[in-house]
């Protein structure tokens, strides 16, 4: 069977692998379901950046997949803020995940939605790069965007793209502009940021079901 993910070229690892923060990485067009920009909405590239000894995506992921959401349902917020994705949509896993325990299912570095090459963060991945910035009390300042309140030391340029839940309505939503929440592979956790202060905790007070951003980490 044809592998339906979306890959990301050669030159997306040696650019990492270099140490360099790079602009946009040529992907297949947004027609081509084995591409990475399929649905995606014409952008070229995702930028990477290295923070330690971890490589992350420095844009949230953009991928039009089934279950995923526009902040209020606007095709202008995926662009700016990417998707946001229930955590069995972004683990790729059966939906009844989203209220029961899957562990068996879940793999050490879990791919999900993520291209080849890269995974959903586990909580302690997330916990590497917190301790790499000093602590959570003080870490969200450094990957924030300047216009959210941060300065971006690192170049992880964190946006506050807020939550979703999908209804019949077609989702409901809060949050943008204020806070920012980060899928993890382990579930029961979520990397949290907000505008009004400088921490990175990994806690959200959210279910399974509610729609959040994703940031992947290189493999």
């Amino acid at each position: 069977m044809t592998n339906l993910k979306h890959t990301i070229p050669i030159a997306a690892t040696l650019c990492a692998f270099l140490l360099f923060s790079c602009s946009t990485v040529e992907r297949d067009n947004p027609y081509d379901k084995g591409g990475i920009n399929y649905g995606g909405g014409g952008k070229s590239g995702y930028r990477t950046v290295p923070i330690g000894t971890q490589v992350w995506m420095a844009e949230n992921l953009n991928y039009n997949v089934s279950g995923s959401l526009c902040y209020e349902n606007k095709e202008s917020n995926c662009k700016k803020y990417g998707r946001l994705y229930d955590w069995a949509t972004a683990m790729e896993l059966p939906s009844n995940c989203n209220s029961e325990s899957c562990t068996s299912l879940i793999s050490e570095k879990h791919r999900g939605i993520c291209p080849d090459g890269w995974h959903i963060p586990s909580e302690a991945e997330w916990t590497i790069l917190i301790d790499y910035l000093g602590d959570k009390e003080t870490a969200g300042k450094y990957l924030k965007t300047s216009d959210w309140n941060g300065n971006d030391e690192y170049g992880f340029s964190a946006l506050p793209g807020g939550q979703g839940y999908r209804n019949d309505n077609g989702g409901s939503f809060s949050g943008i502009g204020g806070y920012g929440n980060w899928q993890s592979s382990s579930g029961s956790f979520c990397a949290s940021m907000s505008y009004y202060y400088d921490y990175l905790y990994l806690w959200c007070n959210l279910t399974k079901s509610s729609s959040i951003s994703v940031r992947c980490l290189q493999d």
